[in-house]
C-alpha cells in the first residue's frame, strides 16, 4: 500500500533507533546525576544512524540460524554419515579446527562464538537434528555464567540443556554432555597481542565456584540420563584451579596447545558411544 512506514526508507530506522534510546535511557538512569566535568567514555561514532540499522538487523536473527544455513543445506543433500558428530557449542567448539584435531572424522563443527545455551536449543532442529548424526557434542553454558544474554539462573542453564537432551535422545541421537574447562586469572597472552595487553579477569564474569556447580550437575544429569559425560575441566585444569599455564592466551579459550588437552577425553568418549 502507498504511504505506509514500510515503504519509506526512514521509518524503517526507527525501530533500531528507538531500541538505542531505550538502552541509552535504561543505561544512564540508574546513575542520574549532574557531571562536573563533560567526559564520555569513548567518542561517539560518525554514522550512529548505520550503527543502530545494523544492530537492528543482527536483532533479527539473534539465535544466528543464518550461521550454518548453507552449509545445513549442503550436508542435508549427502547420504547421512553413520558416524557423523555434530560438536554443538560456543567459541571454544567455534575456534575447534576439528577436521584437523580428528582427521578423515564425519565430525560437523556447529559451535558460534558468545552463544548461550537458550540460543543453542533454538539452533536444535536445523543445526542438529536435521543432520542426522549419531551423536551430539555439547560444550555450553560459559556464557551463561558471564551474562551473555543477562541474568541466568543454574536453573535456566540446566533446562535448557535437559530440552537439548531429550530433544536429540527423542530423535535416536546420543548424547554426550562435557564439563566446562576452567579459567585462569593468570593467563599469559600470545606473542604480538596488540598493545601488550593482558587478558582480562575471567574470574569476574565466570567465577570458578559457578564452573565447578554446573560441572557437577552435567556429570550427575548425564549419569541419570542415558547421556556420557566428558571431563574436559579434569583434563585442563592446574594445581590451583585454574586453565593450565601455556595451553590458554586469555585464560578463557583453549590455544592450539589446549585443544590437545580435549581431543584425546572427546576421541576417547566418542569410541565408546559411537561403534
Amino acid at each position: 500500500m502507498r504511504g505506509t512506514l514500510q515503504e519509506t526508507p526512514v521509518f524503517k530506522r526507527i525501530p533500531a533507533l528507538i531500541i538505542i534510546s531505550t538502552c541509552l535511557a535504561s543505561g544512564t538512569a540508574a546513575h542520574a546525576q549532574l557531571a562536573t566535568d563533560f567526559t564520555l567514555p569513548r567518542p561517539a561514532g560518525c554514522c550512529l544512524v548505520n550503527t543502530a540499522t545494523s544492530l537492528a538487523e543482527q536483532l533479527q536473527d539473534w539465535n544466528q540460524l543464518g550461521r550454518y544455513h548453507a552449509a545445513n543445506e549442503e550436508l542435508k543433500k549427502q547420504p547421512a554419515d553413520p558416524k557423523r558428530v555434530v560438536f554443538m557449542g560456543d567459541s571454544i567448539t567455534d575456534g575447534w579446527r576439528l577436521a584437523e584435531a580428528f582427521p578423515n572424522k564425519p565430525y560437523v563443527n556447529r559451535g558460534i562464538s558468545g552463544q548461550t545455551t537458550a540460543q543453542m536449543l533454538v539452533r536444535m532442529y536445523p543445526d542438529v537434528i536435521a543432520l542426522k548424526p549419531a551423536a551430539m557434542v555439547v560444550l555450553a553454558g560459559t556464557n551463561d555464567i558471564a551474562r551473555n544474554n543477562g541474568p541466568q539462573t543454574l536453573e535456566m542453564i540446566q533446562q535448557n540443556i535437559m530440552a537439548m537432551t531429550e530433544l536429540a535422545q527423542g530423535h535416536g541421537i546420543k548424547v554426550l554432555l562435557c564439563a566446562l574447562t576452567p579459567i585462569s586469572d593468570n593467563a599469559v597472552p600470545a606473542q604480538g597481542r596488540a598493545g601488550g595487553a593482558p587478558p582480562r579477569k575471567q574470574s569476574v564474569q565466570r567465577p570458578p565456584a559457578d564452573i565447578l556447580k554446573l560441572n557437577a550437575w552435567l556429570q550427575d544429569y548425564a549419569a541419570k540420563h542415558n547421556a556420557a559425560y566428558v571431563d574436559y575441566y579434569s583434563a585442563s585444569v592446574d594445581a590451583n584451579g585454574e586453565f593450565k599455564s601455556g595451553f590458554t592466551n586469555d585464560g578463557l579459550h583453549p590455544n592450539a596447545q589446549g585443544y590437545t588437552l580435549m581431543a584425546p577425553v572427546i576421541a576417547a568418549a566418542l569410541d565408546r558411544v559411537v561403534r
